[in-house]
């Protein structure tokens, strides 16, 4: 059982705001599937014309043709729009630049790694490191001067930064080649500067510059380090997290509101990104996760309405018109990277309020990764955290002779009172795993509009994760209060599966998000059936979908979690039938049955770790299974088999050493349970 951590695929841009899986590979099949064909040519040609208003309407042209269109993304991808639109970077005239921005920042986010590494390649980092000085110049300027400058001005300013911040945000994910090359920018006090003049600034490039900073203090020691070493930094940080409105981020709150909020959420983030805190400091002298983290994130994911939003997002998108007239694009007035309409600029607040959700629960998978809680002490938080990191191959009686360290009844405050995990977070985290009509591409269909259905999906899957951590944690220090209250334990499992049940196991191209659902979803199955084990009952349909998806999934991981679970359904004292189904299948992943061969050494391992929990107890009912269909001999006949499955393992390979450690204590333990049963003796 293995906890889920803060992942780089969890961000805005993986998986793609747009996606394109669905779409069949080659610039044939993107040409046959988008209606813009036409368009393309006179915008490429464009972008070279002498004429500056050409060139200007080209960069537009693209923002526009791309809003919701993966075919015609990749159609202009293949004519070398991103090199074209670098080019533009260093044109001599103002407005083809802040429109060749807004268009690669675009492409950026709706494209994901692909279209960032491109532009990476193809060196777009040369003409941003020139704008970053021209940017703090502007910003000091206007900072300092006795007369604010003119309002349009700013505007182009904010928006211009807004859009390069972003770009350098998702280059920063594309690769490790690139965040190194970023890292050696000296991004940070750029950054913070934004953050520290933030009452006096346009919100969006401030919120653009935490989001870049919480991406870059991701696991990267050379930002860490930089934050650091500035008290300033941390005070400012502080600051805004403390600030931020302890209130729910809601569909109908005011934009500048839920902003602050969202820049708050940033600014918790990018503090647990660099714990622990320098001492002494401001920041150092506060618990961060109880006395502001959680306090803060609370109320975001416990208060939002996913139905609400979804049904407003359905009213605005059926409003949209259906192509973008290019023809009727006008250049007169200021220029602007976005040419939105009020609907699509509404939909863009809307996910914006998504993307915040999906954010805190980001940081919370990574507060549940560390628990329990052994202290407030660094040293123990440090020690939870390596430890983490063995946990994926524990078996169930490792499990429960952890140390008795209870994060369930440990209380948290929350502002005004105290709550503890299971009464606070596990509620609001079930409701915001149930799917809505736009959470999942449809199985015939591209979403009607992607980048809801993007973040709605993504919430999904972070709160699963999230109850994979707490229910891991709940079974690696048993609470005897929540194992007692089985009513409580049937709830949550019941609802882990209607939510799976909606998304259903059509996987595939274009459903990838659905694939991701439930293997993340039968991690929780696992830990919940772990936490109440022995008073849970699988349905014959539960079962049979456990068997299915371990047979049909390709990752060795989720294999092992649905081999978990059967084994906790197995287990429950009055369900005869159900442990029969279930313990036949696990011998059939046993040497030397034939479908043995196709799972992995930890399937099987896990499988033969399964049975021995399952027939220890020779007292229980369901024990005339093992003797009725004589299954001590299979286990014998497996024996060999295993020992040859656990020499072969490579213990040079990423988690090797481990596996193997765990495939001979496994082996050892078979070979004496086998010994054990046979001096009982007993018979059918």
């Amino acid at each position: 059982m293995g906890k889920s951590q803060k992942k780089r695929s969890m961000r805005r841009h993986n998986p793609m705001r747009v996606p394109d899986s669905h779409l069949p590979k080659g610039l044939a099949s993107a040409s046959s599937t988008s209606t813009k064909n036409e368009a393309i040519l006179p915008i490429i040609q464009k972008m070279e014309s002498p004429d500056a208003s050409d060139r200007k309407w080209a960069c537009v042209a693209v923002s526009n043709l791309i809003q919701n269109d993966p075919s015609t993304r990749r159609l202009l991808q293949g004519k070398n729009v991103v090199g074209a639109l670098i080019t533009r970077l260093t044109d001599s005239e103002e407005e083809v630049v802040i429109e060749a921005m807004g268009a690669l920042r675009n492409l950026c986010i709706d494209g994901g790694y692909d279209i960032c590494a491109e532009m990476y390649n193809k060196n777009i980092l040369t003409p941003l490191k020139t704008f970053i000085p021209k940017i703090s110049g502007m910003l000091s300027q206007y900072l300092e001067a006795s007369k604010p400058a003119l309002e349009n001005t700013q505007r182009l300013m904010y928006d211009f930064a807004d859009n390069m911040i972003t770009t350098l945000w998702c280059l920063s994910e594309t690769s490790n080649k690139a965040l190194n090359a970023i890292n050696a920018i000296n991004l940070i006090p750029f950054l913070m500067s934004f953050l520290v003049s933030r009452d006096k600034l346009s919100i969006a490039p401030v919120i653009a510059a935490a989001q870049c900073l919480y991406v870059l203090t991701d696991d990267n020691s050379v930002a860490i380090d930089t934050l650091k070493s500035d008290a300033g930094y941390l005070s400012c940080l502080l600051t805004i997290a403390q600030s931020a409105p302890r209130s729910s981020i809601s569909n109908g709150k005011d934009a500048t509101d839920q902003r602050r909020i969202t820049l708050g959420v940033l600014s918790s983030g990018i503090l647990r990104n660099i714990t622990p805190l320098p001492q002494p400091s401001a920041a150092s002298a506060v618990d961060l996760d109880k006395d502001i983290v959680l306090p803060l994130l609370h109320p975001v994911i416990a208060s939002v309405s996913l139905p609400e939003i979804v049904s407003n997002a359905q009213k605005l998108v059926d409003g949209l018109t259906s192509e973008p007239q290019l023809e009727k694009l006008s250049l007169k007035d200021t220029p602007r990277s976005d040419h939105k309409s009020s609907a699509e600029l509404e939909l863009e607040q809307l996910e914006a309020t998504l993307r915040t959700v999906q954010l805190a629960l980001e940081i919370l998978t990574g507060i549940c990764a560390t628990l329990p809680e052994p202290s407030a002490e660094i040293e123990g938080e440090d020690e939870a955290e390596d430890e983490e990191i063995d946990v994926d191959m524990t078996d169930d009686h490792e499990m429960m002779d952890a140390d008795d360290m209870n994060p369930v009844e440990s209380e948290t405050h929350d502002g005004s009172g105290k709550f503890t995990v299971m009464s606070s977070l596990v509620p609001p985290l079930l409701s915001l795993i149930h799917p809505t009509a736009l959470s999942f591409n449809p199985l015939a269909a591209s979403s009607p509009h992607p980048p809801t259905t993007s973040a709605l999906s993504a919430i999904h899957i972070s709160a699963m994760e999230c109850l994979n951590n707490i229910f891991l944690s709940l079974a690696t220090s048993p609470s005897p209060s929540v194992s007692a209250d089985t009513e409580g334990g049937r709830k949550v499992w019941n609802e882990v599966w209607a939510s799976l049940a909606v998304v259903g196991t059509e996987f595939g191209l274009g459903q990838e998000r659905r694939q991701e659902m439930w293997e993340v979803g039968v991690g929780v199955l696992w830990g919940v059936a772990v936490v109440w084990k022995g008073t849970l009952s699988g349905t014959e349909e539960q079962i049979q979908t456990l068997i299915q998806l371990c047979e049909g999934s390709s990752d060795e991981k989720t294999k092992v979690k649905c081999i978990g679970a059967l084994e906790c359904l197995a287990q429950y004292p009055h369900s005869i039938t159900s442990n029969q189904i279930i313990a036949h299948y696990l011998l059939k992943l046993l040497p030397p049955a034939p479908a043995s061969a196709l799972f992995g050494a930890e399937s099987m391992i896990q499988a033969a770790s399964a049975l021995i929990d399952i027939y220890s107890d020779e007292t229980l009912p369901y024990d005339v299974n093992f003797r009725q269909y004589d299954m001590l001999q299979n286990l014998v006949a497996s024996v060999e088999g295993i020992r040859k499955a656990v020499r072969g393992i490579d213990k040079k390979k990423p988690g090797g050493r481990e596996l193997r450690r765990r495939g001979e204590e496994v082996r050892d333990n078979l070979i004496a349970f086998i010994q054990y049963r046979r001096r009982l003796g007993l018979q059918s």
